[in-house]
């Protein structure tokens, strides 16, 4: 045909179907675009195009009438004209109002072009060699193409930095619970715990919805500025009952092939020479010299655990495996290491001088989480007399070995 039409039959006309009317005036590309590659491109990136899921649905239905599957190329003619009542029937019986509603929102999208007949018919017709058809045309989907997959794309990238964004506060929201129930049973008298503990809570509220990008990147700032802040009380050196430094805890509980030179906190002498330990070879044998003064004194009051319970049971699970009977207080935990202990060879002597310098209870915890390390500990008896050693001297607490524990846990 000579003209091609750009008003619709008997609908009024604006300046978005001019614009998308004089841009499929452009050649189509030589290679064409995969039908069902556009639709599942722009599927991905309809709320970009202001399009919605019925939407799409009325545009699949229109692709299905071209028979080929690649748009363009070698085949021109884009033009579908199948009648209302067969869209409808394609659609499962969709009203033919809603389609209606649904065509119109697809063209001034501009990716159907109405190519109304004179009398409004939608049809086509051949004269001679040349095909005349009135309907609607779908070339703007293959000119179009390249920017359907960008957007396509964009969302994507948008749609996974969201996820990362809403994992990262999830765990921020994890670790801030932890350390606020931590930091309450060393310094209880700090009201920041509770705060802490609220906003963890009040995330978690809020992660179980839908929420924005700049909602999410709100709450991580407000997390982060606490983690900081009570990751700042918690390795405060002037704080009670936390001496351990983190270079002891990393020691600790490092998951490396280190030898247990490595693994356990090098000593320093006390002023005392009882209470000095000493290597017997570069072994790594740790073996205390019990033929040299007197030995340390000992505390004048044993204090409890400064961490809950709980925490220890939850990141300690290697002991289950000797026991029977659950946990559920402190002397069961004291119980428990009575029963571990020789089979990891540590001697009753190790552990009556462990008990004596940390406190039953520390002590339990500290034989409980080594257990958690067995394969990593050459010689637990000596490692245990070291931290009995620190012990004497206030230099150790079992709070930064369950925390280390914690972490490599959730890792």
């Amino acid at each position: 045909m000579d003209y091609t039409p750009v008003t619709p039959f008997r609908r009024t006309i604006d300046a978005a179907i001019l614009k998308h009317q004089a841009a499929i005036q452009e050649d189509l590309p030589p290679t064409g675009a995969n039908k069902w590659e556009v639709l599942r491109e722009l599927a991905a990136a309809r709320v970009a195009f202001g399009l919605s899921d019925r939407d799409l649905t009325v545009l699949q239905a229109l692709v299905s009438f071209h028979q080929a599957t690649i748009l363009g190329g070698n085949d021109s003619e884009l033009i579908v004209h199948p009648s209302n009542k067969a869209i409808c029937e394609r659609l499962n019986g969709m009203p033919c109002s809603t389609m209606r509603r649904h065509l119109s929102n697809l063209v001034q999208t501009g990716f159907v072009v109405r190519r109304d007949s004179p009398n409004g018919k939608r049809y086509a017709r051949r004269y001679g060699d040349e095909k005349v058809a009135f309907g609607f045309d779908l070339s703007p989907l293959v000119l179009r193409f390249q920017e359907v997959c960008e957007a396509a794309e964009a969302v994507r990238a948008a749609e996974e930095r969201y996820k990362r964004l809403r994992a990262t506060v999830s765990l921020m929201r994890r670790d801030l619970a932890g350390l606020a129930e931590y930091g309450s049973s060393l310094r209880p008298d700090l009201g920041l715990w509770d705060q802490f503990s609220d906003l963890a809570v009040l995330t978690a509220r809020d992660l179980r919805r839908k929420l924005e990008m700049a909602d999410l990147k709100q709450i991580e700032k407000a997390l982060s500025a606490a983690l900081d802040q009570a990751r700042d009380l918690l390795g405060d050196g002037n704080t009670e009952n936390m001496s351990t430094n983190d270079a002891v805890s990393e020691h600790h509980y490092q998951n490396s092939n280190k030898n247990l030179y490595d693994l356990e906190p090098r000593l320093e002498k006390a002023g005392d020479p009882g209470n000095a330990l000493e290597r017997a070879d570069a072994g790594v044998r740790v073996d205390r010299r019990e033929d040299e003064g007197d030995p340390p004194q000992e505390p004048e009051d044993q204090l409890m655990p400064n961490i809950p319970l709980g925490l220890v049971l939850a990141s300690c699970q290697e002991f289950k495996s000797y026991v029977e009977q659950p946990v559920r207080h402190w002397h069961d935990l004291v119980r428990v290491a009575d029963i571990v202990r020789p089979m990891m060879g540590i001697s009753p002597s190790a552990w009556d001088e462990a008990k004596r310098y940390m406190g039953p209870e520390e002590a339990s915890v500290v034989v409980v989480a080594m257990l958690e390390r067995f394969g990593d500990i050459r010689s637990p008896g000596g490692y245990l007399r070291s931290l009995s050693a620190k012990a004497a001297i206030g230099e150790f607490s079992c709070g930064p070995m369950i925390m280390a524990l914690m972490r490599r846990n959730a890792a």
